[in-house]
């Protein structure tokens, strides 16, 4: 209430003088009634000059709740003259101090989880290095035995992809920071990537077929586009056909990759790339674990890299589009 008769002040004495004061002042000097337009004029006049005067004083806080914020910095008004102003600002000042103070603590508990999963991720690799060397020198063993340590081998494989699949969404944390834009082979990387899956591929009894032209070369960051390439790969072995092949073009400007398996439902294609989503392929295997995509859709994007997914008649294309980074 009390700011509320702070803030009205003006007009209370504005409505003082008018309808007090001035008809008494006329009566005084003549009649009343032979000078009704003066009144008038004289009413109209105080109040126009109560209205400008107003705006004088509010003019900066109009202008700044009529603007669009971009930073902390535009919340505040500068040297704030009307008492709303003066209020306004000052809330404005507690609510940007218990902000900033929440964030900052946010900020903190982020970087503490992002420092333990990366502990826990980079001290369980070196377990399981030694699992699967001592997998790889028991070639020795009964064939039984050898069963058996061939399956220790394969689940090693799978806590090693999830576990770098940890590791790399925590470094997308500060993604763009890390960017190193650069000339890439691309054929070169893509071999790469293929080299680095061969025993997958052997396993999975799958083949590639690659078409790239030998001196095709892209710009982009070629630590981040080798893990997109070693993922959206990754996935198409995975969910392709026994004996199949899956196909690596390029053509133009955009990358295709093919693979023949079972097709991606309609109602699924717009949410394959969504955090934790698995699909119906994912709740029947059990080993999806949602991640990879969502990564791909994240490096992709803050590489500039239009991407799409289709899956029709059981074969399933990965299409990224490198038609920005050409040229530099």
């Amino acid at each position: 209430m009390k700011l509320f008769f702070r803030d009205h002040i003006s007009i209370i004495m504005l409505y003082c003088l008018s309808f007090l004061l001035l008809p008494w002042i006329i009566h005084k000097l003549d009649d009343f009634t032979s000078h009704y337009v003066y009144f008038i004029f004289l009413v109209s006049f105080l109040f126009s000059s109560w209205l400008l005067g107003r705006y004088y004083r509010r003019r900066k806080l109009y202008t700044h709740l009529q603007k669009n914020v971009q930073a902390y910095e535009g919340l505040n008004l500068f040297e704030p003259l009307a008492p709303i102003e003066q209020a306004y600002s000052e809330k404005l000042r507690q609510m940007q101090y218990l902000f900033l103070t929440q964030q900052h603590s946010l900020e903190e508990q982020a970087q503490e989880k992002h420092l333990v999963l990366s502990h826990f991720a980079h001290q369980m690799k070196t377990p399981l290095s030694v699992i699967q060397l001592i997998v790889q020198s028991s070639s020795n063993k009964s064939s039984d035995e050898l069963i058996q340590w061939q399956t220790i081998s394969k689940e090693c494989d799978k806590l090693t992809f999830t576990l770098n699949q940890l590791l790399t969404y925590e470094r997308t944390s500060n993604l763009v920071a890390d960017l190193k834009i650069e000339s890439i082979n691309l054929k070169g990387l893509v071999q790469e990537v293929v080299n680095d899956l061969k025993d997958y591929f052997i396993t999975k009894e799958v083949f590639p077929k690659m078409t790239v032209a030998d001196d095709q070369i892209i710009y982009s960051d070629r630590k981040w586009l080798k893990i997109v390439l070693y993922q959206v790969l990754n996935n198409a072995i995975k969910y392709s056909e026994i004996a199949s092949t899956i196909q690596i073009d390029y053509d133009k400007v955009t990358l295709h990759i093919k693979n023949g398996g079972e097709t991606i439902p309609t109602s699924e294609l717009a949410r394959v790339f969504d955090l934790f989503f698995t699909g119906s392929k994912g709740r029947i295997g059990g080993e999806a674990t949602g991640i990879g995509l969502y990564l791909v859709k994240k490096v992709l994007t803050a590489l500039e890299h239009p991407f799409s997914i289709q899956s029709i008649d059981r074969v399933t294309t990965f299409s990224i589009n490198f038609s920005n980074s050409l040229k530099r």
